[in-house]
C-alpha cells in the first residue's frame, strides 16, 4: 500500500470519526452538554409567585391547585390542599436538573412515558405551573430508579433523564390536607356512644392518671372483657385523617346514623355523626367549648371542619363508633337440645 493511499484512508477515518461525534451530539447520545442544567429555567426563582399548579393525565384525570389569599385549595373539592406535599413538588420542579439527553423521536416517547397526555394510552402526567406572565409545562414520565425520572418539556422534541424524582398525582383526593382533628389519647375524659345498631353506652375517667375507663350501660348479666376493655377508645381521634371530602349533605334516607361525643380534660367537646354509604364511611363533626380555656381551639376546629362530610377508612370509623359488644365477653353458647331415643313398640 502506497504512502498516499495510507494518508487518504487516515483522512477518511478522521472525517468519519468527526461525523460520528457530530451525529451523536445532535441525537443526544452525549450528556456533557446538558448534565446539570435546569429543566425549567426561571421557575426556581419564581416559586413565591406561582398561583396555580395543574396536573393532568390521560383519560381526564385532573387536579388543579389554586392559590388563595390565605392558603392553597384543591379546585375539584374546594378544600384546603396539603401545603407540605405541594411545597415539595414545587421545590423539586424548581431544582429539577437534566442528567442525560434521551430520544427526540416521538414514536419512542411511550417507552419513557413522555408522550402527550392527549393520547389515550399515555402513561405520564403533564404539570403546568402558572405565575403572572409565565407558565412552565412539563410531561413527567416513568421513574428511573429512586432518584431519577424521564421528562419532556411541552413543546420540545427532546426528552431527558432528570433528577430528583418527581411524583405527579392527578387524583384530587391525594392533594387534600389530610388532617381532620388530632386529639391526644391522654386528653380524653369520656365518650358517649350512640351506635346505629345496638345499645348506647358511655365510658369515662375522673383524671388522666386513672388506670381504666369506667363503662356505663353494661346490660344485666353481661361482663366486660376486662378492667381495661375500653382503654383503647381514647385513641379514636388521635391523628384522624381523611381519604376524601365532600360538601356536607343529609345522609341517604333510611341510613343508620351513629353518634359519638368525645369530652376532654380542659373543656373541649367533639360531636361526631357518621354513616355508611356504598361501602364508604362518612363522618361530620363539630366542636364546642364547655370551659373558657377551650374556646379558641373549638373555633379553630369548627372553622376547618364545618360544612364538610369526611370519608375515612373503615377501621377508623369502627374505632370512633365502637359497639358495646366489642367490650363484653361473648354470651355462652346455648347447648343444642338432646334428641330423645324412640322406644320400639
Amino acid at each position: 500500500m502506497t504512502a498516499r493511499r495510507v494518508s487518504l484512508l487516515f483522512a477518511i477515518g478522521i472525517v468519519v470519526i468527526a461525523l460520528a461525534v457530530w451525529v451523536s451530539s445532535r441525537s443526544g447520545g452525549g450528556a456533557s452538554s446538558v448534565a446539570g442544567t435546569l429543566v425549567l429555567p426561571g421557575l426556581e426563582s419564581s416559586l413565591n409567585e406561582v398561583t396555580q399548579v395543574r396536573i393532568t393525565k390521560a383519560g381526564g384525570a385532573r387536579t388543579s391547585l389554586d392559590r388563595t389569599a390565605t392558603d392553597w385549595r384543591v379546585a375539584q373539592r374546594g378544600y384546603p390542599a396539603d401545603s407540605g406535599k405541594l411545597r415539595k413538588l414545587l421545590l423539586d420542579l424548581g431544582s429539577l436538573k437534566a442528567v442525560q439527553r434521551k430520544t427526540r423521536i416521538a414514536s419512542n416517547y411511550p417507552v419513557l412515558g413522555v408522550e402527550d397526555v392527549t393520547s389515550p394510552e399515555a402513561t405520564g402526567a403533564r404539570i403546568d405551573i402558572a405565575a403572572p406572565g409565565k407558565t412552565w409545562s412539563l410531561i413527567v414520565g416513568h421513574s428511573a430508579g429512586s432518584s431519577g425520572v424521564y421528562v419532556r418539556v411541552v413543546g420540545s422534541a427532546r426528552s431527558l433523564l432528570a433528577s430528583p424524582l418527581i411524583l405527579a398525582d392527578a387524583d384530587p383526593k391525594l392533594w387534600l390536607d389530610p388532617t381532620i382533628v388530632d386529639i391526644a389519647q391522654d386528653r380524653v375524659s369520656g365518650i358517649e356512644e350512640q351506635p346505629a345498631k345496638g345499645p348506647a353506652f358511655s365510658v369515662s375517667r375522673a383524671k388522666k392518671t386513672q388506670a381504666n375507663f369506667a363503662v356505663r350501660g353494661v346490660p344485666r348479666g353481661r361482663q366486660l372483657t376486662g378492667a381495661d376493655a375500653a382503654d383503647t377508645m381514647d385513641s379514636a381521634l388521635s391523628n384522624l385523617t381523611l381519604t376524601d371530602v365532600r360538601k356536607a349533605a343529609p345522609p341517604p334516607r333510611g341510613t343508620g346514623l351513629s353518634r359519638a361525643v368525645f369530652n376532654t380534660f380542659g373543656g373541649l367537646e367533639i360531636d361526631i355523626s357518621g354513616y355508611e354509604e356504598a361501602k364508604h364511611h362518612y363522618i361530620d363533626l363539630s366542636a364546642r367549648a364547655t370551659e373558657k380555656s377551650a374556646d379558641a381551639e373549638a373555633r379553630q376546629i369548627n372553622a376547618r371542619v364545618q360544612g364538610w362530610d369526611y370519608r375515612i377508612p373503615g377501621y377508623r370509623y369502627g374505632e370512633i363508633f365502637q359497639p358495646l359488644d366489642a367490650l363484653l365477653k361473648p354470651l355462652p353458647q346455648k347447648k343444642p337440645p338432646v334428641a330423645r331415643a324412640h322406644r320400639a313398640k
